[in-house]
């Protein structure tokens, strides 16, 4: 069984001087005086060079978007009893407490042609009310409402497109009040993702109101390279599904890009699919923490009017929610690999406050001790640290450290617990 332990290391030696002001380029780790705990290799190991040198600039995005989408459970299959219905149980579970605001609608919303006047419609069978009511009622609930469409002539699910409709379609967005707008890449006409997706960008920003950009061109052109000056976030890969296998080699291909994302803009590895029966729990456990640590879209994919207990835990854990939405916006990254194929796994990023969080990912089929090295951390050898399970919820002592020997290689020196090195 595929297994994670997920924790934060709260650093205890002088001032880790890093901030966030306002609209940064360049790196987001920056030192007055490098504290001595850290090597001269941690700027390498979390570097951020990349970020922010062509970041679009909406106030959007300061950290990654939290809410709902429709597709991964319902596909085409929605209506607005179902949108409204979603936002009800965002609100009675707490779930829009902690911070899932964003109730998105994907395709398959508008009617199959355009009216008379060039402009889309909502499918009056499935939204008989329309989208500006739609909204008002998700308003009213203190959510937050986006829509779908796509940067081709037709949409996925072929319901029109907004290429060469983009002025037009946003103003449309715009006065139903839509919040949010994921924007995908089907039937594009061969046109490069870097020539169709400006236009939308610019016709949002003249639209007269914030809306969020959401990227989908499935990685094909290496988004994380261009599309900072494009939207608040972009889709690094093709579409996830709900297996292991799926949710792992996307979790490497969004890897590649860490260096890029920071506050306003975002690396998008597709929609959670926690709890919609196609991974276990430990397996939905790791999904989760990872997408959480590499700072993605919290974006959730089930029914959440019928969420079991143990998806409901998964998505509500606030410390692991912490650790994505935390200010400091460096995405975390694997650090280290061992074992065949590279099954045994440290991810680690680094947070406000002093902290860094890690996982053990032991993705082989067997139990495994997982060491994360001192020299792989960029932290020197005589740094103590405090240790927090953040899936037990409690500061790891170091008599117990011992206990857990055979999932994560901990010791201790002194009076506080220290990884090995």
């Amino acid at each position: 069984m595929s297994k994670i332990i997920t924790f934060s290391v709260i650093l205890c030696l002088s001032a880790l001087a890093i901030a966030v002001a306002g609209r940064v380029v360049g790196p987001l780790l920056r030192f007055q005086d490098k504290p001595s705990f850290l090597r001269p290799t941690f700027s390498r190991i979390f570097d951020t060079s990349m970020y922010g040198t062509l970041q679009l600039n909406n106030g959007l995005a300061q950290t990654p978007q939290m809410g709902w989408n429709s597709w991964n459970f319902f596909a085409c299959d929605i209506n607005e009893t179902v949108i409204k219905e979603t936002a009800d149980a965002l609100i009675s579970t707490g779930l829009a407490d902690l911070g899932y605001v964003y109730v998105n609608i994907d395709d398959c919303w508008s009617s199959p042609i355009r009216n008379s006047e060039g402009q889309l419609v909502p499918d009056p069978k499935t939204f008989p009310s329309g989208i500006k009511a739609l909204a008002d009622y998700i308003h009213g609930k203190g959510l937050k409402l986006g829509i779908y469409s796509d940067a081709g002539v037709f949409t996925c699910q072929v319901r029109p497109g907004s290429l060469y409709h983009e002025s037009d379609d946003a103003k449309l967005f715009a006065s139903w009040d839509v919040d949010y707008l994921k924007y995908d890449n089907c039937y594009n006409l061969g046109i490069p993702p870097k020539e169709r997706y400006p236009p939308m960008r610019e016709a949002l920003n003249t639209s007269g109101r914030t809306i969020f950009y959401s990227l989908c061109e499935w990685g094909v052109d290496d988004p994380a390279l261009w599309a900072g000056k494009v939207g608040n976030s972009w889709r690094t890969t093709d579409d996830i599904n709900d297996s292991w296998a799926s949710m792992t080699t996307i979790a490497d291909l969004n890897d590649k890009w860490a260096s890029y994302a920071g506050p306003g803009g975002w690396n998008d590895p597709d929609m959670l699919e926690v709890g919609n029966g196609g991974m276990s729990y430990q397996e939905y456990r790791a999904h989760f923490s990872i997408w959480a640590l590499m700072k993605a879209p919290l974006l959730i994919g089930c029914d959440v009017r019928n969420m079991t207990a143990e998806t409901f835990e998964i998505l509500s854990n606030e410390e692991v929610i912490a650790v994505n939405q935390d200010s400091l916006g460096v995405q975390g990254r694997k650090v280290n690999v061992s074992g065949t194929d590279g099954v045994y796994q440290v991810w680690a990023g680094p947070l406000s406050g002093h902290r860094l969080a890690v996982a053990l990912w032991n993705r082989g089929s067997t139990t495994k001790t997982i060491t994360a090295k001192w020299e792989a951390l960029g932290l020197q050898s005589s740094i103590s640290v405090s240790v927090r399970d953040l899936w037990q919820l409690r500061i790891m002592p170091c008599h117990h450290l011992v206990l857990w020997l055979m999932l994560m290689t901990v010791t201790c020196t002194s009076s506080l617990p220290r990884l090995s090195h």
